[in-house]
């Protein structure tokens, strides 16, 4: 009797490369058609059952992208089909057959990135609160987990999955459909859009030493999708340019150690350069229009940031100054912090500092930030002890040991 254990497992690990990397384009797509977070989440998960029974008999499709999201369609039809509500079933499974129709022959590559894009706005409609829109893509686009969706709004998993399921139903009862606004209202989203997509970028960014940077090409992904249906926003642009500059540098980023090199003292030699003159020619289109914006300035500063041979902390200074005017919140005041102490003045960033701390205290970079400042001023007692508490809750590995050098050069200089 043939042994198909080896292949099935196979085909298991080949299944859940296929969802690594495209499930938020499958998951958009199905939500878009059927019309139901949670009908797309159930039918996407059927089919990939099914996958495993009928990849393991059959063989690999040509297209495994392409052959999930139709049998996850089907999937969720079959799920309408026995629905108990009947009037409403069959409204709803003429307009999802109806749009299965139209779909047959198209490629399915070229359909799935516009329902992501769909779906986002989707997310960031105005019925919904700002921290809902960002956590509902992040769980249904990107597939972040609801535990880490809650760690990166500091809250706990449980009332991260409440807020979530109030948003799904806030979707459904409220009838929001599943479009791309027209150009002429959906200026009301677009920051949060762009916020969320960059959120979707930054998260694979800082966990790059932990796995695939998947959401880094997803974030980029999206930004010159929604950069190319509105060609001509300098926000839109600043954005863009922002993730190209920041991800031009990840080859510079960590070091053979597993250690975080900060920007100023990265080898530039191993920083993208088609991707940085791409940056920066879009970062001036964007200043040519005058219409200044939050995420113009944060690419502006970016490129401050990678000037050489060091960077120019006064412009820096200024800009976060600029940004404060857009985004009047501790962390811009932290950054301008840390710049003025870098142009010389770090008293006056120590006593910004001390007075951000009620706001800060749980803020991992306050601490990681108040330790250089001491260390600049000679008060090596107080920089071991921020740069201990930095340490104790440092993002990922990297961060980490990089704290732990600074550390020990901390230790030979006293």
């Amino acid at each position: 009797m043939e042994n198909n254990a080896p292949k099935a497992i196979a085909v298991g690990h080949l299944i859940d490369e296929v969802l690594r990397r495209d499930r938020g384009r499958i998951l958009s797509g199905l939500i878009a058609r059927l019309g139901n977070f949670q009908l797309g989440e159930d039918a996407l998960q059927e089919a990939s059952i099914s996958a495993l029974k009928h990849w393991s008999r059959d063989g690999v499709p040509q297209d495994p992208v392409a052959w999930l999201m139709k049998v996850g369609l089907n999937k969720g039809i079959d799920q309408i089909r026995s629905s108990q509500r009947e009037a409403q079933r069959k409204t709803d499974l003429d307009l999802v057959a109806q749009d299965a129709q139209e779909q047959a022959g198209v490629d399915v590559a070229e359909v799935i990135p516009d329902e992501r894009l769909r779906l986002i706005f989707t997310c960031c409609h105005p019925a919904l609160e700002e921290k809902s829109r960002v956590a509902l893509t992040l769980r249904t686009v990107c597939h972040l987990t609801t535990r880490e969706i809650a760690a990166a709004f500091l809250d706990n998993e449980q009332t991260m999955g409440q807020r979530l399921s109030r948003a799904k139903a806030k979707i459904r009862s409220k009838g929001i459909s599943f479009s791309v606004p027209e150009k002429g209202i959906w200026t009301d989203r677009l920051d949060t859009v762009l916020s969320t997509i960059y959120l979707i970028f930054t998260t694979g960014y800082v966990t790059e030493d932990k796995g695939p940077r998947y959401l880094c090409e997803e974030g980029i992904f999206l930004m010159r999708l929604l950069h190319n249906l509105c060609p001509n926003d300098p926000e839109i642009e600043g954005a863009l340019a922002l993730m190209l500059l920041t991800d031009a540098r990840r080859g510079a980023r960590i070091d053979a150690e597993g250690i975080l090199v900060p920007v100023e003292a990265q080898n530039e030699t191993l920083w993208l350069s088609d991707a940085v003159t791409e940056a920066i020619g879009i970062l001036e289109n964007a200043i040519e229009r005058g219409q200044s914006g939050p995420f113009q300035i944060k690419a502006a500063i970016t490129d401050c940031h990678m000037m050489r041979p060091k960077p120019d902390w006064l412009q820096i200074a200024f800009l976060y100054r600029s940004l404060w005017h857009f985004e009047p919140t501790p962390v811009v005041a932290l950054n301008w912090s840390v710049a003025m102490a870098e142009a010389g003045q770090p008293e006056l960033a120590l006593q910004k500092m001390d007075e951000l701390k009620p706001k800060l205290k749980n803020y991992q970079p306050w601490y990681a930030a108040r330790a250089h400042v001491l260390e600049k001023l000679g008060e090596f007692s107080g920089a071991h002890e921020a740069y201990l508490q930095a340490i104790k809750t440092a993002p990922h590995d990297a961060s980490r040991k990089l704290l732990e050098r600074k550390v020990r050069a901390l230790h030979q200089s006293c």
